[in-house]
């Protein structure tokens, strides 16, 4: 079996030490916690507390450990969301040489997640985060129906979807903190 798991040794009864499980369950734990930051040479370390760390110990308003989930190959694994219409009515009334010449869409794809809940040991419910630039346009990762990596280095901004996907945590090999950022959660 892929990533290192051995089914020998994992049952039903130790389901939760799968480390994709560890580290969701941590990051929920230090999106709810603020202490005090030491040095780290590992920037994007999950475990990293408090929030805020992944960006700058100074940065006091965070809500979000941003995280990717790959899979056994180091593929980026990818949800589909509905666009906010708030955003989609802002960026409507932008003219179309502020938009980069982007076609607007009904719904599209994201790598990007922020955890809502973790439970039944291994799984979990995950918000779908929009990815936007450094001046706030969203940036569209995928072309020709693969994922575009120049694309995603553009990405430096994320908003929340609404958009919510419940995964199997056990089905994940790696996990990649990105960013530590506010989401305004709140609907209009």
């Amino acid at each position: 079996m892929g990533c290192g798991r051995n089914e020998d040794v994992r049952s039903d009864s130790n389901r939760h030490s799968n480390c994709i499980c560890e580290v969701v369950r941590a990051i929920k734990r230090v999106q709810g916690i603020r202490d005090e930051v030491n040095c780290d040479d590992c920037k994007t370390d999950c475990f990293l507390t408090p929030l805020g760390s992944l960006v700058s110990p100074s940065r006091q308003r965070a809500n979000t450990r941003v995280f990717m989930l790959l899979d056994e190959k180091g593929n980026p694994f990818k949800a589909m969301f509905n666009r906010r219409r708030r955003f989609a009515d802002i960026e409507a009334a932008a003219p179309a040489s502020e938009q980069g010449g982007r076609r607007d869409c009904a719904s599209c794809f994201s790598i990007f997640f922020r955890v809502q809940n973790v439970f039944d040991n291994c799984c979990a419910t995950l918000q779908v985060l929009e990815p936007r630039d450094i001046r706030g346009r969203r940036v569209d990762l995928f072309k020709g129906g693969r994922l575009d990596l120049d694309a995603v280095c553009e990405v430096e901004r994320f908003e929340a979807t609404g958009t919510c996907v419940t995964v199997d945590l056990t089905c994940f090999c790696g996990i990649q903190c990105v960013k530590d950022v506010f989401i305004d959660c709140d609907e209009d």
